[in-house]
């Protein structure tokens, strides 16, 4: 006899009239006629309301899940959030940089709590520090072919177009700086889904023995790595916080000797100063205090060799520069300097050069969040639309978040009267090109070539600042200072 449709092996639910309770043993529910009004039959009625009562509790591990509280030294032992085993490039706060306690009070009031005298004395500081530093920086817009087909994609929406102009852009700046090419590994910093990657092995095609780090503290759904078939290529993703990771622990970079080139996009605050010292201080300085060469030093004769010189002049021997930085690259595309932190923060040296400590640093974090917050004016001039593009302009919660600075969190829009929205804006985006004028410096002083550049529109992105920086041995790109 066929079963029918309404059966609980079709459904999934209790046949009409019968027990709600599900027998775990037998895998069904129970197939007993129950009393009119009752979800139970006699036998299972109490054993139900036994397990109704059962308490469910928050995981101590993470709260975002619930654990029944009599089976949680069980679940504890399972839990996907439980601390693991660190792996080897695991270094508590490798890149963390120095703790000064000394430097950093006890307690910073809200800028909303400051009053005109103390903000204005902050404004005249910042506009000082300023003054002879480029507000200006020249458009580096570029594209790259391998995203032509993705871009005049017609299903694509606002939010996808926005985010391949951007990755053609930084693509294109990467091929511009000659870092595309084979026998490298490419460290993507907050890879998020993996995105930048993607389309930077694809523009490679079939370019031989070109590896991928994927960095990314959490874990992350519909992630591209897994669509990399190629044979010349290896994708290899890290769950872990840059402040922690050590590179020249990882076995490809520690074994293969490869230059890495280190890329990003919207690499929130504080992740991109960890991400500079990981590269420069942790990885770089590893190789000058071992004073290791790479293989294709060792064998400069053989061609294919030389093109590990990602940054040497195809087939040009005398461009080999004597002294090899393990570094051959960066390219990160900046954002969210609300969420720097001063003990992270590589520039700390250029802020003391012009008498600025960690107080200043902290307002300039907080006042530079006022030239992407999407502030809304208050004239009856500015329209329903401005604001809602405005606020759309900074929704890129893909890869990064704005901090819920749209108005921002320390109620610094509501300053009475003091300075106008547009005042605001100038003095937000002085404070990041002065946050950025600290990394210019740190790259300067390490040997590098730095420069910062608009890489897109800002209605594409508010956020359209991307940082380059090669080393000084080779063509390097304008600096900004």
């Amino acid at each position: 006899m066929a079963t029918s449709a309404s059966s609980p092996h079709a459904t999934g639910f209790p046949a009409e009239g019968r027990c709600g309770y599900y027998v775990e043993k037998k895998k069904r529910f129970c197939r007993m006629v129950v009393a009119a009004g009752k979800r139970f039959c006699g036998e299972h009625a109490g054993a139900a309301e036994e397990e109704d009562a059962r308490r469910r509790i928050l995981c101590p591990l993470d709260p975002k899940h619930t654990v029944y509280e009599d089976q949680l030294a069980k679940h504890l032992k399972k839990c996907n959030s439980r601390e693991k085993p660190k792996p080897d490039f695991y270094i508590q706060d490798i890149n963390a940089g120095l703790k000064d306690e000394t430097e950093i009070p006890e307690q910073l009031v809200p800028i909303s709590s400051l009053s005109e005298e103390q903000l204005e004395k902050l404004i005249k500081k910042l506009r000082k520090a300023s003054e002879g530093l480029n507000s200006t920086l020249k458009d580096h817009i570029m594209s790259h072919p391998a995203l032509h087909d993705a871009l005049n994609d017609p299903k694509n929406g606002d939010s996808a177009a926005k985010h391949l102009k951007q990755q053609a852009s930084i693509l294109g700046n990467i091929e511009k700086l000659k870092l595309l090419g084979p026998r490298r590994c490419f460290v993507e910093f907050g890879a998020g889904k993996g995105k930048l990657s993607h389309w930077v092995d694809i523009a490679l095609k079939d370019a031989e023995k070109v590896h991928f780090i994927l960095v990314e503290k959490v874990t992350t759904r519909f992630k591209v790595d897994g669509k990399h078939r190629k044979k010349n290529s290896v994708f290899e993703r890290l769950q872990i916080d840059i402040q922690h990771l050590c590179l020249n622990k990882i076995p490809v970079l520690r074994e293969g000797k490869l230059p890495v080139v280190g890329i990003g996009k919207h690499l929130c605050g504080m992740a991109t100063d960890l991400a500079l010292r990981c590269l420069i201080e942790t990885y770089a300085a590893s190789f000058e205090e071992r004073n290791e060469e790479p293989l294709a030093k060792r064998v400069k004769n053989d061609k294919t060799e030389k093109e590990i010189y990602t940054l040497a002049k195809e087939g040009n021997e005398k461009n080999v520069p004597e002294k090899w930085n393990p570094v051959a690259g960066i390219v990160i595309a900046l954002c969210c300097h609300h969420r720097c932190d001063w003990r992270h923060y590589v520039g700390k040296e250029y802020f003391r050069a012009l008498g600025l400590g960690a107080v200043e640093f902290h307002y300039f974090q907080r006042m530079s969040s006022w030239a992407t917050c999407g502030m809304r004016k208050t004239s009856l001039e500015t329209s329903n639309s401005t604001t809602k593009r405005q606020d759309n302009q900074n929704d890129d919660s893909e890869e990064h978040d704005d901090g819920g600075y749209r108005i921002t969190d320390d109620g610094a829009d509501s300053l009475p009267g003091l300075l106008s929205v547009e005042e605001k804006k100038k003095i937000g985006h002085l404070c990041k090109l002065l946050i950025d004028q600290g990394r210019i410096q740190y790259l300067q002083q390490k040997g590098f070539s730095p420069a910062l550049q608009y890489y897109t529109d800002p209605l594409v992105s508010l956020e359209n600042v991307l940082l380059t920086a090669l080393p000084n041995h080779s063509s390097s790109p304008e600096t900004t200072t």
